[in-house]
């Protein structure tokens, strides 16, 4: 079979399982509410994000010019790091170009073919490559499950274990990777639990809180009083309740140093450019000035729940299963043409198979707009599931 052949061949199956996904360009005139995207907090069009984000091009140029140890690193950069760790309660952080970017380089920089990855089923698939990526021992287990992690830091033979029949090297280090918000569930993970457990057994707990951050203020890291745990790591990404573009990694500065010198996404990559870090900064710090957003978007996700007859997310983002892909993608037209913009998951973008809905709610959508998107989407559902 030929390389053209072969993409036909893909191409032809991706169709029939109603699989295929295409890029829809829209212009800065289209008036669709967005319920797809991750701007949670409405923050990429506030008018001081936008100025921020335009002085800085103007200033610093449309980009950095080069990687964070060449001559890449700005002033800019350093302010928002100072001020991201002091919001979430780390003592460092340390920004690079996506949220992506970031955990690729926390896993990767962390443990290698003589490590230990434990990873939650759910986690996005950032953790997923990076875990991959560092050829560590990888044990996936079920959602939320403490009991399996438990079990798998036992099988390792991991300081503090409890298993006698361990006939393997023993690792030397363990990473235990999860999300602070599922985003595909919206749920909650048990953190609290997961960091006890760590420390009991000398693992580290990396936690990304793209879907937590903003949405819960300062993240749930911090809300379940684990800001600073020693064995605890934060990602972040810049680009959801921040509306902007970026990643960050905090934790203690020796963590920090560890990435400069030995994280390749970091290294490597040219610097995050001035304006999306300037945004990044302004949204931060409209953020902390309004806490009143995170609580806004919290109580419309709330309202759609209730309206949808399903229990709330831990997040701002709500799945609506579907009986299919087909009936996904069916039903994302139909709230689509009731001038809605929605998200639709299908495998493999969903850890369980389930085809769904994605709705996200925003703090930056008015109150009437806000009212009417309920509306039809609640319409959608009940004649498409």
């Amino acid at each position: 079979m030929t390389w053209h052949e072969w993409l036909a061949a893909e191409a032809a199956a991706r169709e029939e399982a109603g699989l295929t996904r295409r890029l829809r360009p829209r212009g800065p005139d289209d008036r669709t509410l967005d319920l797809a995207g991750n701007d949670y907090l409405g923050l990429s069009l506030d008018p001081d994000v936008r100025q921020a984000a335009a002085d800085a091009a103007l200033t610093w140029g449309g980009g950095a010019g080069a990687s964070r140890l060449v001559t890449g690193t700005l002033d800019l950069h350093a302010e928002l790091e100072h001020e991201l760790a002091d919001y979430l309660g780390q003592p460092s952080a340390l920004v690079l170009s996506s949220g992506y970017a970031a955990n690729l380089a926390v896993v990767t920089a962390l443990v290698d073919r003589n490590a230990h990855v434990i990873s939650d089923a759910h986690i996005h698939a950032s953790l997923v490559d990076a875990a991959r990526l560092s050829r560590a021992r990888l044990t996936v287990v079920p959602h939320s499950d403490v009991d399996a992690v438990r079990a798998a830091l036992d099988s390792a033979g991991g300081r503090g274990g409890r298993s006698a029949t361990v006939t393997r090297p023993e690792p030397d280090r363990t990473l235990v990777l999860a999300e602070s918000v599922y985003s595909v569930l919206g749920d909650a993970a048990p953190l609290a639990d997961l960091a006890e457990l760590c420390a009991s057994y000398d693992a580290l707990l990396v936690v990304d809180e793209a879907h937590g951050l903003g949405v819960h203020g300062p993240g749930l890291v911090a809300r379940s009083g684990l800001a600073g745990h020693p064995n605890v790591v934060v990602t972040a990404t810049l680009s959801k309740s921040l509306g902007s573009q970026g990643g960050a990694v905090l934790g203690p500065p020796a963590l920090r140093e560890h990435l400069v010198n030995r994280a390749r996404p970091f290294i490597f990559d040219t610097a995050l450019a001035p304006a999306p870090t300037a945004a990044a900064l302004a949204a931060l710090r409209v953020l902390r000035a309004r806490p009143e957003l995170s609580d806004l978007v919290r109580d419309r996700v709330r309202t759609l729940a209730d309206a949808l007859g399903v229990v709330a997310p831990d997040g701002a983002v709500l799945s609506i299963p579907m009986p299919s892909p087909q009936a996904a993608v069916t039903a994302q037209a139909a709230a689509l043409a009731g001038g809605i913009r929605v998200g639709c998951f299908r495998p493999p973008s969903v850890p369980d198979g389930v085809s769904r809905l994605r709705a996200t709610a925003s703090a930056g959508i008015p109150e009437p707009d806000w009212e009417r998107a309920v509306e039809v989407l609640v319409a959608v559902a009940k004649e498409h599931q």
